[in-house]
């Protein structure tokens, strides 16, 4: 799969076509927003300034107690000169792609967060860790397992912690599910259902409907929560897939996949449906058990969440997912807390991926899966 240029992407982004940028450190005298900051506090460097940095991550940072906003990396130089002034970042905390790696000797960057395209996740991951900073990768981790070998191993060698973005693990509905399933609360599970789709009617040119930035479309966009819904749904890792795929817009949808279907088999005989789809709403997670049920519903937006089982609602008071999953991450490196979403999630989850695609080019046949029971999981 052809892979894009820093220098193609930033013309990209000067077409509106998508943003990138990368944070320095925040003074820790700067607002802090309603929650008190730790004595100790990582400073993380937000890596692209899209819509999901500039509306969820960097409000969030705001909230953090254990971490804060460090500093920015765009090609984008208007786009640098609006975060300095919003978040008091001072100019040596501001890179652009050629000066990335100067953030090596950023003390007070402790961490980078990637939010790029799918397609750099890998780069700038690596690039990152060669520098001596934690690392936390949006999903998915990469586009082929791979990429995600190829960061893990980076972290590894550098000695430094690997983090997904994975939310959904930090916030209690989530938790909770994982609980219900490692207590057994209503048995055994039989049946587990997770949905991630949304009906996309805006720009045909943005880049998750563009597979060289992508990778893919609804399955490495949204069909990631819902595979993750299935495993912590019955707390088990797939040992076989099978997988369909539906087109009904092809004027649209000329690159990427926009309605998959997927067969989950787990230990046990435990059955998981996977639907995802840039072409329909769908937001679940469903699981009939020996003695009961439950469900979320929503599952997988920024909340607030909401569940119930067969014998009553599931009720939890709602907080910034970011906020939650990013203090999660600094305590990790801290304090030595668990890592709730370590790097080789994101890798068993990109195995998963690849088998899907592979069974769908093959005509739905069904492609057993190799993945340790123990593999993948956070604490």
């Amino acid at each position: 799969m052809e892979k894009m240029s820093r220098r193609s992407f930033s013309n990209k982004v000067s077409q509106g076509v998508a943003g990138t940028v990368f944070l320095g450190s925040l003074p820790l005298n700067c607002a802090m927003g309603p929650a008190a900051r730790s004595q100790q506090s990582l400073g993380i460097a937000l890596v692209g300034l899209g819509s999901y940095s500039t509306n969820q991550l960097a409000p969030a940072l705001e909230q953090t107690q254990h971490c804060h906003l460090a500093g920015i990396v765009t090609g984008t130089p208007s786009k640098a000169r609006t975060w300095m002034q919003k978040y008091d970042i001072e100019e040596s905390h501001v890179y652009n792609y050629e000066t990335f790696d100067q953030i090596a000797n950023d003390a007070s960057v402790d961490a980078v967060y990637v939010v790029l395209p799918n397609s750099m996740h890998a780069e700038y991951a690596i690039r990152a860790a060669q520098a001596g900073k934690h690392v936390i990768c949006e999903k998915p981790m990469g586009i082929s397992v791979a990429e995600c070998d190829a960061i893990i191993e980076a972290c590894r060698k550098a000695g430094v912690k690997l983090g997904m973005g994975y939310r959904l693990h930090s916030e209690p509905y989530t938790q909770e599910i994982k609980r219900l399933v490692r207590e057994k609360t209503f048995g055994d599970v039989r049946y587990v259902m997770g949905e991630a789709a949304y009906i996309s009617r805006g720009n045909p040119d943005q880049w998750r409907l563009n597979k060289a930035l992508s990778g893919g479309g609804a399955l490495m966009n949204m069909g990631v929560y819902a595979v993750q819904s299935c495993i912590y749904g019955c707390g088990k890792n797939p040992v076989a897939v099978s997988a369909q795929e539906f087109s009904t817009r092809p004027d649209y949808f000329k690159d990427t996949d926009e309605t998959i279907l997927a067969q989950l088999t787990f230990p046990g005989g435990i059955v998981g449906s996977v639907m995802t789809s840039h072409n329909a709403n769908a937001n679940r997670l469903y699981a009939s058990c020996d003695s009961g049920w439950f469900e979320l519903n929503p599952a997988n937006n920024y909340g607030p969440l909401s569940g119930r089982t067969s014998s009553g609602p599931i009720q939890f008071p709602h907080e910034s997912q970011q906020k939650l999953q990013m203090d999660d991450f600094a305590l990790h490196v801290l304090e030595g807390a668990p890592n709730r979403a370590p790097g080789e999630m994101g890798k068993r989850d990109m195995i998963i991926v690849e088998a899907i695609y592979r069974s769908i080019r093959e005509g739905g046949r069904t492609i057993p899966l190799d993945i340790p029971q123990d593999y993948g999981f956070g604490g």
